[in-house]
């Protein structure tokens, strides 16, 4: 079995991700840290030599290619970045015959899990003010509604509201479980929202 999750920054996905793997009994991987390893360099500085989001998400499409590919990822799973499903990424995931997934929360959930890093990917502690906190989550919010539409793509929806990880990982291989068998692993069977 190889799982692609997605959903927006801050859902979980690299958490629930790693309890999902260890659930199913198979390898973990995060693209994000996979492209730092590839490149050598943090997203941050990764990004701002690439010049535009699409250019870089060019380039890390590079290293998802190469990890599908990999012996140790033929039964994985693997947390994409919120555009996931949306070209250039969706020109690789569509053939991988992988069960896409989409990780959804509230989005006061997702903003106080939010996490701040600087350009070297180390993490900074930062107090919100009131309206740093409106801020976060319009954007959060409006971040929800612009991958809203790729995310339609996905095999299932699952909502983690109120879940710790574990119990997440546990709902995500319910829905899993759930799914009818797709044909040689190219039939998309969309729309199972599992609530």
């Amino acid at each position: 079995m190889k799982v692609l999750l997605t959903g927006v920054s801050c859902v979980g996905k690299s958490t629930i991700g790693a309890e999902l793997a260890a659930l199913l009994g198979i390898p973990f991987f995060d693209l994000d840290t996979e492209v730092e390893a590839f490149f050598q360099t943090s997203i941050g500085f990764l990004q701002a030599q690439c010049g535009s989001m699409h250019a870089y998400r060019t380039k890390a499409c590079r290293v998802l290619k190469a990890l599908l590919s990999r012996t140790d990822a033929q039964e994985c799973v693997i947390a994409l970045p919120p555009s996931g499903l949306m070209v250039p990424y969706w020109n690789v995931v569509k053939g991988s015959r992988a069960t896409l997934v989409v990780v959804q929360d509230d989005p006061i959930n997702i903003l106080n899990r939010i996490v701040f890093f600087d350009n070297n990917a180390r993490p900074i502690h930062k107090e919100l003010t009131p309206a740093e906190h409106q801020h976060y989550l319009d954007e959060i919010k409006q971040d929800m509604t612009y991958f809203g539409r790729s995310y339609a793509k996905a095999d299932a929806t699952v909502y983690i509201e109120g879940l710790g990880p574990g119990e997440a990982a546990k709902k995500i291989k319910l829905a899993l479980d759930s799914l009818p068998k797709q044909n040689g692993g190219d039939a998309r069977t969309r729309a199972s929202r599992v609530r």
